[in-house]
């Protein structure tokens, strides 16, 4: 009778000869996280038990610009858009040698006079990607007279089995003045975007990750910066 050698981690052979799989290790084995804007590498050879991989990948959100006003008057600003967002199932076989991951930076803040800086692309090489979430704008010129815009619209999706761009943010109201409104940011898949504000000051931060900052407000002779945008991030979910 011929034998054969197995795995033991992997393969079973019962006393009536049948060989199995080990229950649970033809599965989920690891998840890796990576929340640190930049570039790295994923080396296929470091798993070579894998077999598919589901990846995760959030763009950044954008940030939102400054704010100044006049004594008597009021400005406020949309917020920042909120990042992309693309997941995607991908067989080893699929795989190169190395996959470039790119985890996006949250878009900077702006000064009182500058818009908004958009967030970064995120990717998992060129398998999944998603688009980073644009900034905001100055956009509302100085006054008390009551006015009204539109928020920035979102990123168009990126790459992937599921993919979609970011929230658009909302726009920014005057009433007077001294009464007014920012828009808030709009919202990523995998986190939230910063609130409005209806005082002087920045607009909220976001919270997890890809979410683009809430708008600047500022009136009476105010002069006050922007908030950053969150960072993106990508998860890769390793399987047997």
């Amino acid at each position: 009778m011929a034998s054969v050698c197995v795995d033991p981690e992997y393969f079973d052979v019962g006393d009536d000869g049948r060989l199995t799989i080990v229950p649970g290790s033809a599965s989920l084995r690891e998840i890796l996280y990576f929340k640190t804007p930049g570039s790295e590498t994923f080396e296929k050879a470091d798993y070579p038990w894998l077999a598919r991989l589901f990846v995760q990948v959030q763009a950044a959100g954008g940030g939102a610009a400054g704010a100044r006003a006049n004594a008597g008057q009021l400005v406020a600003h949309p917020g920042g858009t909120g990042g992309g967002y693309s997941e995607r199932l991908i067989s080893a076989s699929a795989l190169g040698a190395t996959e470039t991951i790119i985890v996006g930076a949250g878009g900077t803040a702006g000064t009182p006079t500058v818009d908004g800086g958009n967030g970064g692309n995120s990717s998992f090489g060129g398998l999944c990607t998603a688009n980073g979430g644009f900034g905001g704008q100055v956009i509302m010129s100085q006054g008390a007279a009551p006015v009204c815009h539109s928020g920035v619209a979102g990123p168009l999706a990126g790459i992937g089995d599921i993919s979609q761009g970011g929230g658009a943010s909302g726009g920014s109201i005057r009433l007077s003045g001294d009464q007014g409104q920012s828009g808030p940011d709009g919202e990523p898949r995998l986190g939230h975007g910063g609130w409005q504000r209806a005082s002087s000051g920045g607009g909220g931060a976001g919270r997890g990750f890809g979410g683009g900052a809430g708008g600047a407000l500022a009136r009476d002779g105010d002069s006050v910066g922007g908030t950053d945008g969150s960072d993106g991030v990508v998860i890769v979910w390793l399987f047997a």
